[in-house]
């Protein structure tokens, strides 16, 4: 039985983190690639509302205020709206300084809140979405509304790189092979998760969830639960500095998972209604077994432990060192600077915080405000 339980757990540690993006490539390569909707060359550009939630960002919002109003789309079809969620450090005044459209001063509510508040005073088509530390390339708003000429698309997502500032951070090179699964996924059928550098949808479509709930998560699949697409725009690039340690990266995504496991436990993820077979895999293998991978680690862990104890096996005892090895590995690199520590300890940390940030929301609940990640400004 313990060799049983081993096997599986190692199986599906294996399959989420490497065999899924195999399936994927597989499925792809032996699917028609779907042709794109020809465009319509009487359509007139969708008017958008650009939004940029912000909360004591004065340090970068005027830049920010200045890049959005720059991008390369008309200025008549664009209105970019600054939702203030409660800042007092200047942050409204500095938008309105740099040209914002609108600047809406709200009382703190958090994120979600303000996004909403603004969206209920828009009147454009297509609503998108920044953070106020984020930089849009000059094509990026036309590559962003590309999509929704197919009208079955109601959310889009960009590409977003992450800077790095020369720290020990290594989220670049997981965020490569996640944009790269992200590609796979839209592709096929619809993206399981997006992020809060460059996105939209169409305002018909837009869903308000619980204030505790990001959009990152929550927006995806409740696109594809009410009849729409929920897809990938590479082409539509922006970036942002990165948290410049391993250990500021895992604080970030400490905080992002206590957000993200509500949704997952009881706002509508688990629930396969409205699912295709294929997404429902998706979501199971990228999003469940993903989440669940801290718990798998540790099952894998002891039961190897467990099976080396009662009986010498070669090959359990090579299971356990290699375990063991990723470990002492990501101890090292606490404080020995070379790449493999590195990429280990980024692994261990990463994969640690999706139950530390379980732990925060099981424990004390999660905040709908949100502060600004160490060193990303």
């Amino acid at each position: 039985m313990l060799e049983i339980v081993f096997w599986v757990a190692a199986g599906l540690l294996v399959y989420t983190q490497a065999g899924y993006g195999v399936l994927l490539a597989a499925l792809a390569s032996a699917r028609r690639r779907p042709t794109a909707p020809a465009p319509d060359s009487g359509a007139q550009t969708p008017s958008v509302s650009l939004i940029v939630a912000a909360y004591q960002e004065a340090e970068v919002i005027a830049a920010k205020v200045v890049n959005m109003l720059a991008l390369d789309y008309p200025r008549e079809r664009l209105e970019l709206i600054v939702s203030c969620d409660g800042s007092s450090d200047g942050t409204p005044e500095r938008a309105r300084a740099a040209g914002a459209d609108r600047v809406l001063e709200l009382p703190r509510g958090g994120k979600i809140r303000a996004q909403d508040r603004a969206v209920s005073l828009s009147q454009a088509e297509i609503v998108a979405f920044s953070d106020a530390n984020v930089q849009w390339e000059p094509g990026a708003l036309r590559e962003l509304v590309a999509p929704f000429r197919n009208r079955r698309v109601g959310y889009v997502c960009g590409q977003v790189t992450f800077i790095d500032g020369g720290g020990s951070n290594q989220e670049g090179v997981y965020w490569r092979y996640e944009m790269a699964l992200r590609a796979l996924e839209s592709r096929l059928a619809s993206v399981t998760g997006g992020n809060g550098a460059i996105y939209a949808t169409r305002r018909e479509a837009y869903v308000v969830v619980d204030p505790i709930m990001g959009h990152d998560l929550s927006f995806p699949f409740n696109m594809v639960k009410r009849g729409w697409r929920a897809v990938y725009a590479p082409a539509a690039r922006a970036s942002e500095k990165m948290a410049p340690s391993v250990e500021g990266e895992f604080a970030r995504k400490r905080r992002m998972m206590s957000h993200a496991w509500p949704i997952v436990l009881r706002g509508g993820l688990l629930s396969p209604r409205g699912y295709g077979p294929l997404y429902a895999l998706m979501i199971l293998s990228h999003r469940v077994l993903r989440y669940a991978s801290p718990f798998l680690h540790l099952i894998a862990l002891a039961t190897n432990l467990a099976i080396v104890i009662a009986w010498l096996s070669p090959l359990y005892a090579v299971c356990l060192a290699l375990q063991l090895t990723l470990l002492a590995a990501a101890l090292a690199g606490g404080s020995l600077r070379w790449r493999p520590l590195l990429l280990a300890r980024y692994y261990v940390l990463a994969t640690a915080s999706l139950a530390a940030g379980l732990w925060d929301w099981l424990r004390h609940g999660t905040p709908a405000g949100w502060e600004a990640a160490e060193g990303t400004r």
